[in-house]
């Protein structure tokens, strides 16, 4: 892939004429053209995130979805070296790997400006899965790797099976201001997809299911998990599960929206079981008041925020102590929905 891609234009007349490459502006405007039209580097990626700031300092170019949810960190090159590339991508993917559902929504819903669910189910006509950010992928783009970088990648790829590979776009202008556009992969999509899971010991961990969260809790002190799950899972109209968190959702203009969660990582037999919940989302979706939805809480609940800037990713947290506290809020929620 180090090789020039070499175009020639064919005139009326059947002659050929080379059309040279062109480097004006052109590493400044490909992230353009990657945000604007994300399908030149791949049809089933939506950009969720443009400069993202990471919390080890530094800033994802473009942090994109595919169609399973897993997130794809898009990098260019720019004034950086292919290698700098290379390993500022890898620093940013052991950030990305530590992205919450909740995190993850709550990056797209800035970016995007309106409901991260509703953007995914227009771009791919299905449901946001229950689980985000399981795996993830790292593209390196430029318009020239060296070969030391394509050694580096295709042994993380080939030996380790790092989801990483490396796409090359060269620009040319013809004669009469034509532009157009080349991509080049070093390796075949479907070659990295295949090398990440033949290396199934490199694979992350899966989410909890209920009944590995039912025995956290059961250390932790607090027995009734299975039984409370029980007492409250008709309310909902999805559970989903990942490493710390049982997400409940909500159904809000016919999308399933995260509303509460569950954190049996932090139960105990003093305080029972913990939660937090979206107080906007959860009043929208089972059409509460305030004073209704604090009636159906414990009363010592806290005040709480995922993320201060939007007043959607906040609401309370506190523990259901007792079954009884547990029977108070089911029968609240419910009466709202008849």
């Amino acid at each position: 892939m180090s090789s020039d891609t070499r175009v020639w234009q064919v005139s009326a007349d059947d002659l050929l004429m080379e059309i040279n490459t062109s480097k004006l502006n052109f590493e400044s405007r490909l992230e353009n053209w990657l945000e604007n039209d994300i399908s030149i580097l791949d049809k089933d990626l939506l950009v969720i995130g443009r400069q993202v700031s990471t919390d080890f300092g530094g800033s994802i170019d473009l942090l994109c979805v595919d169609s399973s949810g897993d997130t794809v960190i898009v990098e260019l090159k720019r004034d950086k070296t292919p290698r700098d590339t290379v390993a500022q991508a890898l620093d940013y993917a052991s950030w990305v790997v530590d992205l919450s559902y909740e995190r993850v929504i709550e990056i797209a819903d800035q970016y995007l400006k309106q409901p991260f669910e509703d953007v995914f189910q227009n771009k791919f006509l299905k449901d946001l899965p229950e689980s985000v950010n399981t795996n993830h992928k790292i593209v390196v783009v430029a318009s020239r790797i060296d070969q030391k970088s394509e050694r580096i990648i295709s042994y993380l790829s080939n030996t380790y099976g790092v989801n990483i590979n490396a796409v090359t776009f060269q620009y040319f202008k013809t004669t009469e201001g034509i532009e157009l556009l080349t991509r080049v992969f070093l390796i075949e999509p479907e070659q990295v997809d295949s090398n990440t899971k033949n290396k199934s010991n490199f694979k992350r961990n899966r989410p909890l299911s209920l009944e590995q969260f039912s025995g956290i809790a059961s250390n932790n002190g607090y027995d009734d998990l299975p039984l409370g799950i029980e007492k409250i899972k008709p309310l909902f109209s999805k559970i989903s599960t990942n490493r710390s968190k049982i997400n409940l959702f909500g159904k809000s203009s016919g999308k399933d929206l995260l509303v509460m969660s569950l954190l049996p990582n932090e139960c105990s037999e003093s305080k029972g079981l913990k939660f937090e919940l979206y107080d906007q989302r959860f009043m929208n979706c089972f059409n509460l008041n305030e004073s209704q939805l604090k009636a159906s809480l414990p009363l010592d609940v806290q005040s709480w925020e995922y993320d201060q800037n939007d007043n959607d990713m906040k609401g309370y947290q506190g523990f259901f102590m007792a079954v009884e506290q547990l029977d108070n809020f089911v029968q609240k929620v419910s009466q709202s929905k008849t």
